[in-house]
């Protein structure tokens, strides 16, 4: 007999692309969405949110981080007893916060797939896991219905400490680039006299751009990322500063310390060959 899985929010891009995964891995998936058209002839639509899970073995929210606390007060008591409810969000305090106040029938999964609608496998993927009750258990399930992928296991607010680095300062630093090259009248012009750090730089802005905007304000609205932008200011504005007083010294000096501690945690000739690749691969497309 097929396990039974809910996903909430399955209209949206992770909806549907889990959707699709767990179909494919023998699923029944049934599917609610109260803002986006579900899509899918594998995916059986759900009139109401309560109505979606009294039956499921597996819920899964695909939500809005904003809305995730609520609809998990909402349909942890009504859910049957032994199902597994795995959220999915960007942020993990405050989802960490409801999942322990359900009710102990009801088993917490808090992941965070660090990958985007695009992928066709997951193996190899990274997914973090975020402990509530039992950690050992809750990765253990986890693995099993994400066989392949590669698991991290963090606390809640670590998570978002780290997260505020790795997809928030991200998307504030390429939401910005691409409306300021959005405004480039001459763009044409530009790709054509441009290089290689920026053919990689537009490609990476443009791709994060086709995120609903919706996505992207929830990732920069972290509250962790406030420190890691202030730090961004601040050096920003030392940086202008400095250029502009011609203090030539400490520019240079800030470069060599910037690259002196990189280069005892990474390969930075590696780097810039991947990177060459990158563009190649690129250019032939």
């Amino acid at each position: 007999m097929k396990k039974a899985i809910t996903i909430i929010g399955v209209g949206g891009q992770m909806g549907q692309w889990f959707a699709k995964y767990f179909s494919d891995n023998d699923f029944q998936v049934t599917g609610y969405d109260e803002e986006n058209k579900i899509k899918g002839k594998h995916i059986t639509q759900a009139d109401s949110l309560v109505g979606a899970i009294l039956k499921a073995d597996y819920v899964m929210l695909c939500t809005p981080t904003r809305k995730t606390p609520e609809i998990i007060r909402l349909i942890a008591k009504e859910m049957k007893r032994g199902t597994f409810l795995i959220e999915i969000s960007s942020e993990k305090t405050k989802a960490v916060s409801s999942l322990t106040k359900m009710p102990t029938k009801i088993n917490p999964i808090c992941i965070h797939p660090m990958f985007g609608p695009g992928i066709k496998n997951i193996k190899g993927q990274n997914i973090i896991s975020v402990p509530v009750r039992d950690a050992k258990k809750e990765l253990t399930i986890a693995k099993n219905l994400f066989e392949g992928a590669n698991f991290v296991t963090i606390d809640a607010s670590e998570h978002d400490k780290k997260i505020a680095v790795i997809l928030g300062l991200t998307h504030l630093l390429n939401l910005v680039f691409a409306n300021i090259i959005s405004k480039d009248e001459k763009i044409a012009l530009t790709e054509k006299m441009s290089g290689t750090t920026f053919r990689v730089q537009k490609t990476l802005a443009e791709s994060i751009m086709t995120e609903s905007p919706e996505l992207i304000e929830t990732i920069i609205a972290n509250p962790e990322i406030r420190r890691v932008a202030e730090d961004l200011w601040k050096d920003v504005g030392r940086l202008l500063t400095a250029v502009q007083e011609s203090k030539t010294e400490e520019v240079i000096n800030y470069i060599n310390t910037c690259k002196e501690r990189l280069s005892s945690k990474t390969d930075l000739e590696a780097s810039y060959k991947k990177l060459t690749k990158m563009v190649n691969a690129i250019e032939k497309k």
